[in-house]
């Protein structure tokens, strides 16, 4: 890079966000990343970054409330410089059949894993407009794209996802900005390595051509793929990251 660009995180304390944050800061972006304001355990693992050799910036943040993607990303420009490369990575799971499902569970996961995307976006797309060069990356699922039994909240929010960036991506082509999403499908993180052995090796991992889970290094590469300059022609894309279990 001719200079060193911010990058944005969201939910980049946790599993894959940490994976996307230390990798995008070993190939030389400045990075910070949001959390939620009721994790008390923010500033242990911003210490424990700078044990290993990263320094992150750490700023709490509601993804779901768009006054505090407003000021959280003021916060960020403060102290780490306007943002260039936007990941809306932040996400929640609330699994129940449609039958059980309530309107609490459906909002929290919409507001969550899609409206997080206006108003994270709405923060930093006109800046990057206006220095004629920027980039979003949205993380939406495999199950946006084929769903999955007892995920009609996730699947419809991780689908709307995609519409949301090809609709951006069109507004914003001839300015320099790039938007696109990026759809995971069982990556090796704490969450997933957490399903029980039995439930893994006879429902997940036969579905999965390649046979394993994916690796979290994997799906930050892809990323980071995408906020590079080689990457300009990129955008309005849905690029599959699954293992071949889902090929459309």
């Amino acid at each position: 890079m001719s200079n060193t660009r911010v990058v944005l995180v969201t939910g980049g304390m946790g599993g894959l966000g940490e994976t996307i944050s230390t990798k995008m800061a070993d190939a030389g972006y400045k990075v910070a990343v949001t959390y939620s304001p009721g994790n008390t355990k923010h500033a242990e693992w911003v210490a424990g970054m700078k044990g290993r050799g990263y320094d992150i910036a750490a700023v709490p943040c509601d993804v779901a409330d768009l006054d505090s993607c407003a000021k959280a990303v003021a916060e960020v420009t403060a102290k780490v410089g306007p943002v260039d490369v936007l990941v809306n990575n932040a996400g929640i799971t609330r699994d129940m059949t449609f039958k059980k499902m309530d309107k609490v569970n459906w909002d929290a996961v919409m507001r969550t894993n899609l409206d997080s995307l206006f108003n994270m976006s709405k923060q930093v797309v006109d800046a990057m407009s206006d220095r004629g060069w920027g980039r979003v990356i949205n993380v939406s699922s495999v199950n946006g794209s084929k769903g999955a039994f007892g995920q009609t909240n996730y699947s419809a929010a991780k689908a709307g996802v995609h519409g949301f960036t090809k609709a951006l991506a069109l507004e914003v082509a001839k300015k320099g900005v790039t938007v696109n999403t990026i759809s995971p499908g069982y990556i090796g993180t704490k969450m997933v390595t957490a399903i029980p052995k039995e439930v893994l090796d006879s429902k997940i991992l036969p579905h999965i051509p390649v046979g394993r889970l994916g690796k979290p290094e994997e799906v930050a590469g892809l990323i980071i793929y995408l906020a590079s300059d080689e990457a300009a022609f990129v955008t309005g894309a849905n690029i599959a990251i699954n293992g071949g279990q889902h090929m459309q």
